[in-house]
């Protein structure tokens, strides 16, 4: 491969020079020509001349504007190739439908499988990128130079001028060797603007301003003027479908559009760039390095007009330093270049360098380095790229940064504000408004306490001074939407700072709404039954441990009660599990219906549930409550039609009886249950078996009573009170009996309580008071007018409602006078609710009813509160009058109560005087009344009539 180049002023020199070096005597020729100032019709006969002299050669020609030396209009390079054939083509584009028929009859005509070059140059804007696409890459090693010519400029070839069309040239042969370099060597520079208003390669609004007046703002008046000259040295950079391209500026108008050199989209960014030469330099050492290694035979060096102006004084130096390796042609200059090879489809490039050879003239490498050394004209120039590449970094790095700041802004999920220093919104984002409701210009410059719930105004108040003193907070804060509906935000609190003074804060908030009812759905399930809602195994420990540490601070007792129904399978199993689910639902509401107060029921699998019973705690109230839920279980149950019949086995322990912790007690539960299925189920079972006895003692001593009264089984006794000094009766105490067919005479003390937890004790003890009243009313007829009856009250008769009435109903009926009537209370009743005590007794006494203070000094022992009691009979226990005789102990007591009880201008009575010595002692001690077996033993009335009429013993 051998090059000639020539520079000449007009076709006679150029016939000479083809004359002299033979070169008609070559069949592979490829000529190139750089026109300058030349005419249409001495470009006709330039054309003519090579038409006749070379027919075999193929031409390339452009017209250049700037003038390249100083001997001759024209610069051509004559390139003789051995084996390598060169082909061309010239096409009209008016005659092709499309870019795509275009490519495939370039490809047709040039291309075969051995097509290592292939050179495109238009003078048509249009479609330019879409042809390089579809032009096709027969074998790894095609290149293809794309250049689109610049305005003014005319592109010709052996077969004329073009005039709206493209010149194709291929270089053919394995022979050929191929190095490109196709730098893009653009850098973007400072902001980056978006098209808002566009239409062909029309420019009209950049970022909603006027495309003009934004360039001369950025780039200067000069640059305005300069153009199309500056837009080459400082062109728009655009990225299309993963390519940068670049856009030179090729006309500003008068109406502020300017006018590219190519099409831009609506939406499309697009930077100012420029080539920087330190990047220039450093890439073309690199090449010059490779270029060392591997000489070629040939260079050729397509620019785009970036490398004009101000790089020019570089690519000198570059093509000076180039020609040491190679004969190198230069002049062509396009308004765009592009390249494509195997590496990529689609490449624009600052420049395009080929170096070319052929391997059956190899050139061993010298070995030697070529240095390009930078002129000193140009290390200013150089500096100044320095400073613009690192400001634009700079630039471009806030760029991103603010980019990322305003993307994390607009684009967050979650609700972003700012505010001032008084709280004041000052920005808030896209969610912000849609998921609270406001329009972004409704909230701006109003306080941000205003969207929030007044209880929490000083709660977020406190987190957002926190967050000025530099703090991060988080808190979680419900806000109503604009619409009222409360959701629920976790908020993070962070300071604006700006130059190190904080300005206001950012808040963050994630609407947890969702995530709150799921968490609250999940510790729900994971505590609770979703089918029946009632507390799981794991919540009912809880509640056990819970509860039996109240019990062991108040000591108190516990039931925990195990309930089983029997023989659930069947059903489950006849009916499939999810019927048997809702029957389960209608035996846990009939449980829930008899429970007491103070009741927890928990499910804690199948059809297994246990019960927590707390408060007043009695084997018969829990044995009850247990025989209740038993008996709501054997009704029949209706589903879907059907009745169903199910009984229970319940198990029962008591804390701290059969356990002190809660695996014991429901241990021992769950036995009480086996005990009652092995029994045959449906039935009530205590673990304790004495306590089992027991409480069905109690019950069955509670049906009993309930029919003592109808049955006329109850009696009462009366014990004489004889005044100590006369030995005459003064009164009688009535003692309630009961003689049952079946028990026999039962004892007061085993019934009595009995009666007071049942509530029988009400009735009981009205019979008693009516009773009492009506017998003393006819001994009194008997002649002894002044007999008083004395009745004991228990407390829980004393404190109901209706005692007062039923004590006038009981005189009213006998016609007793009240005050021959003395109720018996003993210091623990009447100090249960002391205030309400003191106003029953007031009524009494206006009554004329007389009090006496029952087992005095057995109770609380508190004299204080003796002289508040509106009492007028103080009765000394008998534990005291006991021991009297031998007890000085309890002589000096007895006393101080008689001395006390006359102080108070109270009665005394001793109650238990058994012997004369009792008897004596207490007459000595002034006490005015006794009663006791040395006296007088209870009787009926009917044996103490005798007596009363006597009235001695």
């Amino acid at each position: 491969m051998n090059v000639y180049r020539l520079y000449c002023h007009d076709a006679e020199q150029l016939h000479d020079f083809i004359t002299q070096h033979h070169l008609t005597q070559y069949e592979h020729i490829f000529v190139q020509i750089a026109a300058h100032k030349a005419g249409q019709s001495e470009l006709g006969k330039i054309i003519e001349l090579l038409r006749r002299c070379l027919p075999q050669a193929q031409l390339l020609g452009m017209t250049c504007g700037a003038p390249f030396h100083p001997g001759g209009r024209f610069n051509i390079c004559f390139a003789v190739f051995e084996k390598v054939s060169v082909h061309s083509v010239l096409l009209p584009c008016k005659e092709f439908a499309n870019e795509l028929e275009l490519a495939a009859y370039i490809s047709d005509a040039l291309i075969t499988e051995e097509t290592n070059l292939l050179l495109l140059f238009t003078d048509q804007e249009s479609n330019f990128h879409s042809l390089i696409r579809h032009i096709p890459l027969v074998n790894d090693q095609t290149v293809v130079i794309a250049g689109r010519m610049k305005e003014g400029g005319r592109l010709f070839s052996h077969e004329g001028i073009v005039a709206d069309g493209i010149v194709a040239i291929s270089f053919n042969g394995s022979s050929l060797r191929v190095q490109l370099s196709r730098p893009f060597l653009w850098e973007p520079v400072g902001a980056t603007f978006r098209v808002t208003k566009c239409s062909g390669n029309k420019l009209y609004e950049l970022d909603g301003k006027k495309a003009a007046r934004l360039l001369e703002h950025y780039l200067g008046k000069e640059f305005i003027e300069r153009l199309p000259f500056s837009g080459a040295e400082f062109p728009f950079v655009v990225e299309k479908n993963g390519h940068k391209q670049c856009l030179s500026v090729a006309k500003a108008n008068k109406d502020g559009s300017i006018e590219i050199n190519g099409r831009v989209d609506p939406g499309e960014m697009v930077k100012i760039s420029f080539v920087p030469l330190p990047s220039l330099f450093w890439h073309m050492s690199d090449e010059l390095t490779k270029l060392a290694k591997k000489p070629a035979e040939a260079i050729f060096f397509y620019q785009s007009m970036a490398m004009e102006g101000y790089v020019s004084l570089a690519l000198q130096q570059i093509t000076a330093t180039l020609e040491q390796i190679s004969p190198t042609f230069t002049p062509f200059s396009f308004a765009e270049l592009v390249t494509k090879d195997r590496y990529a489809p689609m490449h624009p490039a600052t420049f395009s360098m080929v170096a070319l050879s052929e391997k059956n003239r190899h050139r061993a490498g010298s070995g030697a380095s070529v240095s390009l050394p930078i002129p000193k004209s140009l290390q200013g120039v150089m500096t100044l790229a320095h400073l613009l590449s690192a400001t634009s970094r700079e630039m471009e790095r806030l760029h991103v940064c603010r980019q990322i700041s305003q993307s994390l802004f607009e684009h967050n999920t979650d609700i972003v504000y700012s505010t001032d220093l008084h709280g004041n919104l000052t920005n808030v984002n896209p969610a912000f408004e849609k998921v609270l409701g406001y329009k972004r210009e409704e909230v701006l410059h109003t306080n941000a306490l205003k969207y929030i719930h007044p209880n929490d105004v000083r709660r977020v108040s406190m987190h957002f001074y926190r967050a000025l003193r530099g703090k991060i907070q988080y808190y979680n804060l419900e806000i109503p939407t604009k619409s009222g509906k409360p959701l629920l935000f976790q908020i993070k609190n962070v300071p604006i700072v700006v130059d190190g003074k904080k300005v206001g804060i950012y808040g963050i908030g994630r609407d947890i709404t969702e995530q709150k009812k799921a968490e609250e759905k999940i510790s729900y399930l994971a505590y609770y039954d979703p089918d029946t809602h009632l507390p799981n195994r794991t919540k009912f420990m809880e509640i056990i441990t819970e509860q039996l540490e109240k019990a062991k601070r108040k000591n108190r007792k516990l039931a925990v009660v195990f309930i089983d129904l029997d023989r659930f399978k069947r059903i489950n199993d006849s009916i499939g599990h999810y019927a048997g689910d809702e029957i389960l639902k209608q035996v846990v509401q009939r449980i829930l219906h008899v429970l007491p107060i103070e009741a927890h029921l928990g499910r804690f699998h199948g059809d297994k549930f246990c019960l927590l019973l707390t408060g007043q705690i009695h084997s018969e109230k829990v044995f009850e409550t247990a025989t209740r839920i038993a008996k709501e279980m054997t009704k029949p149950i209706v589903y879907d039609g059907k009745e169903f019949f199910i009984t229970a086995s319940i198990g029962i322990s008591f804390y701290p009886s059969d356990g002190v912790d809660a695996h014991s007690l429901l241990k021992n539960a769950d036995i009480a249950v086996s005990r009652a299925k092995r029994s045959g189920g449906n039935r009530v079972q205590f673990y304790s078996a004495k306590m089992n006895d027991e409480t069905l003692h109690r019950l069955e001593m509670e049906r009993y009573l309930r029919k003592a009264l109808e049955k006329r089984e109850l009696f009462l006794c009366y014990q004489p009170i004889v005044d100590i000094t006369t030995g005459k009766i003064v009164g009688n105490e009535a003692l309630i009996r009961w003689r049952h067919p079946k028990l026999g005479l039962v004892r007061p003390d085993e019934f009595i309580s009995l009666a007071e937890e049942t509530g029988l004790i009400h009735e009981i003890g009205r019979w008693v008071l009516e009773t009492a009243c009506k017998q003393t009313k006819k001994w009194q007829a008997l002649g002894n007018q002044q007999l008083s009856i004395f009745v004991n009250v228990s407390a829980a008769q004393f404190q109901h409602e209706s005692f007062i009435n039923d004590v006038k109903r009981a005189l009213a009926q006998s016609q007793l006078s009240p005050d021959c009537l003395h109720l018996e209370l003993t210091e623990n009743s009447m100090l249960r609710n002391l205030h309400h005590s003191i106003q029953v007794m007031k009524e009494l006494q206006r009554i004329g009813v007389g009090i006496a203070i029952d087992d005095f000094g057995s109770g609380y022992a508190s004299f204080s509160y003796l002289k508040n009691l509106p009492a007028n009979i103080l009765k000394i226990d008998r534990s005291f009058i006991k021991q009297i005789h031998t007890n000085s102990s309890d002589i000096a007591i007895v006393k101080a109560m008689i001395t006390m009880g006359h102080g108070l201008g109270m009665k005394i009575v001793a109650e238990g005087v058994e012997t004369d010595e009792h008897l004596q002692l207490l007459k000595m001690l002034r006490c005015h009344y006794v009663q006791g077996y040395a006296l007088y033993r209870p009787t009926t009335a009917e044996e103490l009539s005798a007596h009363i009429t006597v009235g001695k013993p």
